[in-house]
Formats: C-alpha cells, structure tokens, sequence
C-alpha cells in the first residue's frame, strides 16, 4: 500500500507536465484580450473618426433591418459586398443607427482574426510561445491597422479572420488520410466564395491556398470533394454571380476602374508608395495619417524576410519530399517525448507546413506587388493603404525564419545548435562521409563556427522583432494621444444632427463627407443631396435623396467651418427674400432659405 501512495504522484507527474506548458497559451489570451478590450475602448471613444462611406454601408443595415432593401452592393457601386451590413442590420433592429452599434460585429471580427491566426500558428508547427508573439504583434493598432480592422466601411474588417480561416482549413485537407472530409471542403469554398463576393483583394490568398490543395488533393478533387467545394463556392459567391448574370455587370471591371487605373502614375511613386509606404503602413508602423522617416524601416526589412521565409519554406518543402518519413518525427533528443510547446495532438506534417507559409508568402507577395503596381499606390498612398490589410494573414509565416533564429538564445542549448536560419542539429548527430558505414563526430571549430553564426543571426533576429514590437507599440500610443481630438469632433458632430431636430430641418445640401453621414446619424430623418464646393450636384450614392430634396423649397445647407463651401454660402447671408440665415453649431454652419 505503502509503494501504491508512493505511486501516485510518479503517475500524476505526466498529467500535470502539460499544465506548466500553458502559461504562453494564458499569455496569449491575456495579450489577445488587452487587444480587443483596447479597441473596444477606441469605439467607446469614437475612434477611428467615422465618414460618410461608412455611414453608407450603415444605411445599407438600416434598410435591411427594416426590410426596405436588401443590396448585394456597396450602394452607388458595382463591387464590394455588403456583408458588414448583414451581420450588423440585427443589432441595429434592436439599438437604432449608431456607428458604436455598427463596429460591434467588425470588433468579433478582429477577435475571430486573432483566435484563428493562434490556432493557424500552432498548426503550422509554430511552439505556444511562437503563437504568443505573433498575437502579441497582431494586438497591436496603429493608425491604419485599427481603421482597416473597425471601421465599417466595405471588406476589409472580413479578409483577415476568413483568410486565416481559409489556411487553417488547408492544413486540415492537406494533412492526414481522406476520411470524412467534405464538411471542410464545403467550408472551403463556402468562405472562398464570400471572399470573393465581399472583396476581390483576397483573390491571391485563394489562388495560392488553392493551387496548394490541387497540388496535395487533386485526386480527391476529381470525385465528390470537387463536386462539393464548386458548388459551396458558387454558393459564398451567389449574391455576385446572380446580380452579375441579372446585370451584366462585370465586378472586377469596376473594381479596376474604381482603382483609379484611368489616371496615370509615375513609377516612381509607385514604387515609394507600394513599397517604400505600403509595408510599415500595413504592419502598423506609421503614426496617424502619415509615416515618419524613423518609422520605415521595416521597408528595408520586409522583402529580406519575405525571401527568407520562402526560401527557408521551400527548403523545407523540398526536404521533406526527399525524406518523407521526417514528416513524422519528433524533434526532440528523446523520440519519445515532445519538444516543448507541441501541440499534444501532434503538430501537423512538416511538407503541410512548409508549403502552406510557402502559399501564404506568394499571396503576400502578390498583394503588394498588385498594390504596387496600381496608381492608387502613386496617387494616395496613405489611404490606399488599406489595400494592403490582408498582409497580416501571413505574419505567422513571415516571422518564422526570426523566431527560428532568435529562439536559441532564450533558452540554454541543451546540446543543441541553432543554424543560420534556426535549423537545429543535435550534438549527437553525426556526420556522414562518401564512404559507406563510416559515420565521424564533427570537429570542434565546425562547431564553434555554427554556434557563433547562429549566435550573430539570433541576435539580428531578437533586433528586428523587437523593432517590430517597439514601432507598433510606438504608432499604437500615437493614435492613444489622437483620442481625445476624435472624440470632440464627434461631439460636434452630434450637436450638429441635434441642432438639425431642433431646427426641424428634414432636407439638406452638403459636401460628400458630410451627406450621408447626417443621414445615418438621423436614421434618415434628415436626408441630403451632395454639392461640390461650386454648389453643383455631387455624387449622390442613394439618388432617392436628391429627389427628396430637390422637392422641398425649404431645404436647407450644412457646411463645415471654414471650408470652401461655407465661404461660398456666406455670400448669399442677407435679410432679403431669397437669401440665407446662419445658424451656427461649433464648427459647422446650418444655412436656411429666408421666406
């Protein structure tokens, strides 16, 4: 009995081994949660500034929820699907317009994002401590990341969480035998589809985690599992497909047109603007609205670890063909025990893994080089930018080759060395000569070599992630201190849409950005027809309000504080039939026709 009581400790020590292993696993979920719970704190305080687009896809809510209208469009357009208007059209049934209310499924959004990039690290054979950076990196908002992330503006809130989704399902196609697998081909191509609908910006992400697929699966593809995937894919894609057919409308056409390609750019600034701008704006390096020299580094940086981690992926991939077996085992000293970190279940088969970040890397690569390509990128890159959102589907895979290199040096090498790149070899391992059966230790000064290389390049990569970690943190404070401005022009803005009820204005004129924001913020009460700075008719994204106003004598004008606009109004102030009257609310101007 004695031997039995002293057993049980012995026997409960396995049990409990995992449970010192989830402290990285805690930490991610503490850092993930400080992410979100940081950007709830933004849409509490009105940031990011709201505009007019956005008001247009909650408008877009609107009508659905009252079961006006239910538009496949972004409305005035012929491309950018409305599924942000979906998902928030029950909230806004219940709570009325609000741009808080209309953030609130973008926010899940940006949760989900995090979850599935985690999940996406772990199954791609990255250690919990490997995830946790990458949430940690991915939980940082700058400027630009938290506007592409929150604002309901049309596609950009979706693509990161269905991308990531998209590679995880890949890695679960790709690896292990048939079974019963069509769920995950349904699934496939069911969020391929969306996709496809809701922002044809994913497009290389699909290609290549496709092209993947029909690589590992094309058999499989040639039965049922085709079959399954088309039809869940033309499913995702029905609302294009049908108004397309219905139309004859061609969404990629518009999208080209929309991307200003009928205005030409040098390449020059192209090139500044897609690579130069692109990827410290994309991994949210910049301050708000725009970039300091000190903040484009990561410039020089990114495309050096983008061919590194292709490169390192495709040796991989090209290893692992050579020798299939070590797919399979463990890489720990002892082969029976997993290294630290790995997924309990087993982590996924090395070939998967490498040609999955491979998959990644290319869409990545694609997505800035289109970018790049674009005269969007010479004409407007700061805002442009956001083109470039769907670059942080691949940070697991693009961190990889630094954390490879820099993870040696956070723990003793317990008789292991950590190569250039982080391939670790065993002081155990022998080589082997031409000779058959003859098998010698490597020498001492091969040895100490290795062991100072990968000393040198563990050191850059420990720089370069904390660079990544400090800038992000550095433009993430930066759009702290910018709070407290949004926040007041927000208030303003209220007493503008209230000074308007009290007024018992029902029909305005105003510039773009002012128009349909007015009308959202009402819940179309107030509705408005766009005017240019010379009071000619603009671009009206719902016609029905131009109509409205053009019907009523008594419509009135709403200007921002000294804008052109304003400057013009001011000149038909009088007290004469026919001329206006002022109202004034800090920083706008209401106009009324005097009767």
């Amino acid at each position: 009995m004695t031997a039995g009581v002293r057993q049980e400790p012995r026997e409960a020590d396995p049990a409990r081994t995992p449970r010192r292993l989830r402290l990285p696993t805690l930490l991610a979920l503490l850092i993930g949660g400080v992410g979100v719970g940081y950007r709830l704190a933004l849409l509490l305080a009105d940031a990011p500034p709201t505009n007019s687009d956005e008001a247009t896809m909650g408008l877009a809510a609107l009508h659905i929820a009252r079961g006006d209208a239910f538009p496949v469009w972004f409305y005035g357009q012929a491309y950018m699907g409305t599924l942000e208007a979906y998902l928030a059209a029950p909230l806004l049934a219940v709570a009325g317009p609000s741009v808080l209310v209309l953030r609130l499924p973008t926010l899940a959004l940006y949760a989900l994002f995090l979850l599935l990039s985690w999940r996406l690290t772990r199954r791609l054979g990255g250690d919990r401590w490997y995830a946790l950076l990458v949430v940690a990196v991915l939980a940082l908002g700058a400027d630009r990341v938290v506007k592409n992330q929150l604002i309901a503006g049309g596609g950009y809130p979706e693509l990161n969480p269905a991308g990531a989704a998209l590679a995880l399902l890949t890695v679960g196609l790709c690896v292990g035998g048939p079974g019963a697998r069509l769920p995950r081909w349904a699934a496939w191509g069911l969020v391929a589809g969306v996709l496809l609908w809701v922002d044809p910006l994913i497009l290389p992400y699909v290609a290549t985690l496709g092209a993947l697929l029909l690589a590992w699966r094309r058999r499989e593809l040639a039965g049922r599992a085709g079959a399954v995937l088309a039809g869940a894919l033309l499913l995702g894609a029905a609302p294009m497909v049908l108004d397309s057919l219905r139309h004859g409308r061609n969404p990629l056409t518009a999208v080209l047109r929309a991307s200003g390609s009928d205005v030409a750019a040098g390449w020059a600034e192209r090139l500044h603007g897609g690579l130069v701008l692109g990827p410290s704006l994309a991994m949210g390096f910049c301050s708000p609205g725009h970039c300091a020299p000190w903040q484009l580094w990561w410039a020089a940086v990114f495309p050096v670890l983008l061919l590194i981690a292709a490169w390192a992926a495709w040796r991989t991939l090209r290893g692992a063909v050579a020798r299939p077996g070590l797919g399979h085992v463990p890489s720990a000293a002892n082969a029976t025990c997993p290294r630290s970190g790995d997924d309990p279940a087993g982590p996924a088969d090395r070939r998967v893994s490498a040609g999955v970040r491979l998959a990644l890397l290319a869409g990545a690569a694609t997505v800035l080089a289109a970018y790049t390509a674009s005269n969007a990128a010479g004409r407007t890159p700061i805002e442009s930018s956001r083109y470039l959102s769907c670059l942080a589907i691949a940070v697991p895979a693009l961190l990889w080759p630094l954390w490879q290199a820099a993870r040696p040096l956070a723990r003793p090498l317990g008789g292991r060395l950590a190569g250039p790149l982080g391939g670790r070899r065993q002081f155990g391992e022998v080589a082997v000569s031409g000779r058959p059966g003859y098998r010698h230790f490597p020498d001492l000064e091969s040895i100490k070599t290795a062991a100072a290389t990968a000393t040198v390049g563990g050191a850059a990569a420990v720089a370069v992630l904390a660079g990544v970690l400090g800038t992000g943190a550095s433009a993430t404070v930066d759009v702290i201190r910018a709070v407290p401005a949004v926040h007041a022009e927000a208030d303003r803005h209220r007493a503008l849409v209230d000074m308007l009820g009290a007024l018992g204005v029902r029909h305005v004129r105003g510039g773009y950005w002012t128009c349909n924001r007015i009308a959202f913020a009402t819940g179309e009460d107030v509705v408005c027809a766009v005017v240019d700075d010379r009071l000619r008719p603009g671009f009206d994204r719902l016609p029905a309000y131009r109509r409205a106003v053009a019907a009523d004598p008594d419509a009135g004008w709403v200007a921002p504080d000294a804008s052109p606009l304003a400057a013009l109004l001011d000149r038909r102030l009088g007290t004469a039939p026919g001329t206006l009257d002022v109202v004034t609310v800090d920083g706008w101007r209401i106009y009324l026709p005097r009767r």
